[in-house]
């Protein structure tokens, strides 16, 4: 059976997305089985944290270990599985689709390439780690306020 370049792309895209999947269960269960942190239940706590730290606020040790947490999930390579699998499912779909193109016939259309939407996204998804990630430069530089120096 030839499965050309089109059935050999599907094949590698479904093979990385299964990896980069398994990958993204280890770090959702790694993530699951740690203590939360009190911070981490309020609702909008993360942006107002990562702002804090991008503008070089002062920070309480509760922020500050709050922050560190944030910026060490962002920084694990794990991390980068979730975006990587949701590039997977998008580029198994296009490819999947040329392949069959391929092999039955028939002109691209736009369906074919919708495909390309959850790979955008996961570009992304990406990006906006990579920031939180690079914030660690600008962590190591804040230091936390002591509890009395918070209270005045």
């Amino acid at each position: 059976m030839d499965l050309g370049l089109w059935g050999v792309l599907t094949v590698l895209a479904a093979v990385a997305g299964l990896s980069f999947a398994a990958c993204v269960f280890v770090y959702v269960r790694r993530l699951e089985n740690r203590t939360p942190a009190p911070l981490g239940e309020e609702v909008g706590a993360h942006k107002a944290i990562l702002a804090k730290v991008r503008k070089g606020e002062p920070l309480s040790r509760e922020e500050f270990d709050y922050a560190t947490e944030l910026v060490t999930d962002a920084r694990s390579p794990l991390a980068l599985a979730i975006p990587a699998t949701l590039f997977c499912t998008g580029f198994f779909y296009v490819v999947g689709c040329l392949y069959e193109l391929h092999l039955y016939g028939g002109d691209p259309s736009f369906r074919t390439f919708i495909g390309g939407i959850p790979m955008l996204t996961s570009m992304n998804i990406a990006v906006q780690l990579r920031k939180v990630a690079r914030l660690r430069g600008r962590l190591r530089e804040v230091v936390p306020l002591t509890p009395e120096a918070a209270n005045t």
